[in-house]
């Protein structure tokens, strides 16, 4: 396995440790989206990886996509974007026959927050936060976030914790179903090898028959969701509560969203 500047993987016994690493808040710029996707085509071409096991390094897993490179491609749509990005990414994610531990460090958000719910298992940090992070700069969800995070936690507590973008703790998030184990911070990568390692030795390819049937029972709509998001954060993307919630954000202040227009029909189908 080769690295990127970004992503590192490191393949042992059946086990391809991925890790996100992209000071400081491993946020993704193209080119990180771009390794990724790499990290995972290889894991699914590669008979002997058995197991993903994808982290952050530092304090952060990932924060999702960086502004700056948002703010640097000034008039993309977010459609297109999304489309070549994070929608595909997920859906190898998914797709992936094969298990994917996240192993959450410590701060997740946004479309990083979308990866590490697409996997089939998390363990976390105690000091792990969660937070959706979109409407905090007036966008829509992406990353599949408004299918997976009601599905693990139940629709009213995502619509609070989307619409507040309050954190949910890691305490929170195990008695949810958010997170299938905790650690302590200075155990988390043994423990999370551990559980990976374990997996690699069962029956993966049954596993991946078992990842199959619970995308038909779950999942079968996430390639329309995916689309759906991505046609919603473009009208997102073009209006003012965006451009408030970008300049609030670079301006260190909180954001003070104003009465807006009503989205039009063409806008809502």
């Amino acid at each position: 396995m080769s690295d990127s500047e970004f992503v590192h993987t490191d393949l042992r016994d059946g086990v391809l440790a991925v890790t996100l690493d992209r000071p400081k808040a491993n946020a993704f710029n193209d080119e990180m989206i771009a390794a990724l996707q790499a990290a995972f085509k290889q894991a699914g071409r590669d008979p002997q990886v058995r197991v993903v096991l994808l982290s952050g390094s530092g304090r952060f897993f990932s924060t999702g996509r960086d502004l700056n490179d948002v703010l640097q491609a000034e008039g993309e749509s977010f459609r297109r974007h999304l489309l070549k990005s994070f929608n595909p990414l997920i859906l190898q994610i998914r797709s992936l026959e094969k298990p994917v531990v996240a192993s959450v460090n410590g701060a997740v958000a946004g479309a990083g927050l979308g990866i590490a719910l697409a996997c089939d298992l998390r363990i976390a940090s105690t000091e792990a936060r969660f937070v959706v992070g979109f409407l905090g700069i007036g966008l829509s969800l992406d990353s599949a976030v408004s299918l997976l995070l009601p599905a693990l936690i139940g629709l009213g507590r995502a619509a609070e914790y989307a619409f507040s973008n309050e954190p949910i703790t890691a305490e929170q998030a195990l008695e949810w179903g958010l997170v299938n184990r905790l650690a302590p911070p200075e155990e988390l990568a043994a423990r999370s090898l551990a559980w990976a390692a374990e997996l690699a030795r069962g029956p993966v390819r049954a596993m991946g028959l078992a990842k199959r049937a619970f995308n038909r029972a779950v999942l079968a709509g996430l390639e329309g969701v995916l689309d759906y998001e991505a046609h919603n954060q473009d009208i997102a993307g073009r209006g003012s509560e965006y451009r408030e919630g970008v300049k609030a954000f670079l301006d260190k202040r909180p954001p003070v969203f104003t009465p807006s227009e009503p989205a039009t029909r063409k806008e809502k189908d």
